[in-house]
C-alpha cells in the first residue's frame, strides 16, 4: 500500500511561510508541517494550526543557523555573537564530539524546544531537524533520549532513492544526499530500535528549494509502495529573516496546490495523512 506524508518545513519562520502552509493544506496536498518553536512567526503558526485540526504538526528542531529557545548566554558553545545558533555545522559537530559542555548545552536546548512545543498544546505528529542535523550521531542520541520523554513517535530519516528521482525527471541527474547517507542509515537503525515510525524514503533532498510543480507531479506519478515523506519549503513570497538563498519558495507553494499535482496525488492511489495517522 502507498502511504504519503506531505510536509512543509520551517512552519513559523515567517508569515509568508505560514500563509503558504495554510493554503497548501486547505487547497492542496499538504498534510503536515514542522514547527520552529522559536522562529519569528511561531505564535502565528500555532494559531493557524489550532484552526486547522486536520493539519498534523511536528517539531522542527533547530540546532544550527537559527533562533535558540534558551537565552544565547546559556549556550556559549552553540551560539554566535548574533545570538543565533552557529551556522558552521562541521565545526559545531566536532565541538559536540570534543566538548562535554557543548553536549550539555545541546541537551538543554533540545529539551527546551520540546518543552516549548508541548506548551502549544498541539499533538506531536513527528520530529525532524533544520538542515537534517539530527543525523549527527551525537545529536541523534540526544533527540532519541529526550524525545521519548515527550511522546515522540515518528522521526524523519533523510534517505532518497535516485531511481525515483530519475523516473520523475528522466533528463535530470539529481545528486542524492550521499554526504549524510551513512548517518541516515544509522539513524534508521536506532529509530527502529526505539520503536519509532520512520519513512521508507524521504523525497525533497536533491531538489530542496526547487520542488517545482512538474517535479512534485512526477514524483507522485512514480510513488513506490510503503511510507513516503515528501517534504517542501513553501511560502507566498520571500524576503524574510532566515530565508535560504536561491530557494523558490513560491514555486514550492504552487507545487502543492497545482491541478496537475492534485490529479497526480489522486492517480497514485496513496493514502495521505500525517505520521500519526499511520502508526500501528
Amino acid at each position: 500500500m502507498k502511504r504519503l506524508v506531505v510536509t512543509a518545513d520551517d512552519f513559523g519562520l515567517s508569515l509568508t511561510v505560514n500563509e503558504a502552509v495554510e493554503q497548501a493544506h486547505r487547497e492542496g496536498i499538504l498534510t503536515a508541517a514542522s514547527l520552529m518553536v522559536s522562529a519569528p512567526a511561531a505564535a502565528d503558526a500555532v494559531a493557524r494550526a489550532r484552526r486547522l485540526p486536520s493539519l498534523r504538526v511536528g517539531l522542527h528542531l533547530v540546532m544550527v543557523e537559527a533562533w535558540p529557545t534558551l537565552p544565547a548566554a546559556d549556550l556559549p558553545a552553540l551560539t554566535g555573537s548574533d545570538g543565533l545558533i552557529r551556522s558552521d555545522m562541521g565545526r559545531l559537530g566536532l565541538d559536540l564530539a570534543l566538548k562535554p559542555s557543548a553536549r550539555r548545552q545541546l541537551a538543554a536546548e533540545i529539551t527546551a524546544q520540546f518543552e516549548a512545543y508541548r506548551a502549544t498544546g498541539l499533538p506531536l505528529d513527528h520530529v525532524n531537524a533544520h538542515k537534517h542535523f539530527h543525523v549527527h550521531p551525537l545529536i541523534a542520541g540526544a533527540v532519541l533520549a529526550i524525545g521519548r520523554r515527550y511522546g515522540m513517535r515518528a522521526i524523519r530519516v533523510p534517505r532518497e532513492p535516485r531511481a525515483v528521482l530519475r523516473a520523475a525527471e528522466a533528463e535530470a541527474a539529481p545528486k542524492p544526499a550521499l554526504d549524510i547517507a551513512p548517518w541516515a542509515a544509522l539513524l534508521a537503525v536506532r529509530a527502529r530500535q526505539a520503536g519509532l515510525l520512520i519513512p521508507d524514503r524521504t523525497l525533497g533532498l536533491a531538489w530542496s528549494g526547487a520542488m517545482t510543480p512538474e517535479r512534485v507531479a512526477g514524483l507522485l506519478a512514480h510513488l513506490p509502495d510503503g511510507l513516503t515523506e515528501l517534504y517542501t519549503h513553501p511560502a507566498t513570497g520571500g524576503g524574510f529573516p532566515g530565508e535560504a538563498p536561491g530557494y523558490a519558495y513560491a514555486a514550492e507553494r504552487d507545487a502543492l496546490i497545482a491541478p496537475a499535482t492534485l490529479a497526480a496525488a489522486r492517480a497514485s492511489g496513496a493514502v495521505r495523512g500525517g505520521f500519526s495517522d499511520f502508526l500501528a
